[in-house]
């Protein structure tokens, strides 16, 4: 039995807060997942930014995924999703860190708190302008998707052929392609609010 055959709509790339939260609270464990993936990225950067392993960073995600299903219909402002998400999982990751240090796991003496930490706002900034990228970067045709990956978030970025190869393209075409990918790019941005 398929989604469809339940009655289920397959959440689009684009979707927004609002649309895949209503999908959620109707049930469609499809739009759940889509959720997830979009802001998977966000939730797991700030255990990082406390010091968490990947295990510990597992444990909050899941936390974060609890506290988001259990407010969902509750969950009023959902174009504040982002923000309400950094939110929590900024909670978790200091609840996490002060019971490390309660148990006496690490050396906290020179570390410093990330809640009395002036940077750590713009931090949170940082990370949530990140998802805004991502999001509006899962917008874009595949092999945009593609090019924009190879080209800016590689490192070190991939050189004109190599993207060329990969992509089937001539080497001439990829300085055309990536404008009108840039151009694709910056409509996604507007698109998701950045």
């Amino acid at each position: 039995m398929t989604a469809a055959d339940l009655g289920l709509v397959k959440p689009h790339p684009g979707w927004s807060d609002g649309e895949l939260v209503e999908a959620c609270r109707e049930g469609n464990a499809e739009a759940w997942n889509a959720l997830l993936e979009k802001y998977k990225r966000l939730i797991y950067a700030i255990p990082f930014r406390y010091g968490a392993t990947a295990a510990d960073a597992d444990d909050i995600f899941q936390a974060v995924c609890m506290e988001l299903y259990e407010e969902l219909p509750r969950l009023r402002r959902t174009e504040a999703l982002r923000s309400w998400l950094s939110t929590v999982t900024s909670r978790e990751s200091l609840r996490w860190k002060q019971r490390r240090k309660r148990r006496g796991e690490e050396d906290w003496e020179n570390a410093p708190e990330p809640a009395a930490n002036a940077s750590i706002a713009p931090d949170l900034e940082e990370l949530e302008r990140g998802q805004l990228v991502h999001n509006a970067i899962a917008l874009l045709p595949e092999r945009c998707q593609r090019m924009v990956r190879m080209l800016f978030f590689e490192d070190p970025p991939r050189a004109y052929e190599a993207v060329a190869a990969e992509l089937g393209l001539a080497i001439g075409s990829i300085g055309f392609i990536r404008g009108r990918c840039l151009n694709k790019l910056q409509k996604a941005l507007a698109e998701v609010g950045f």
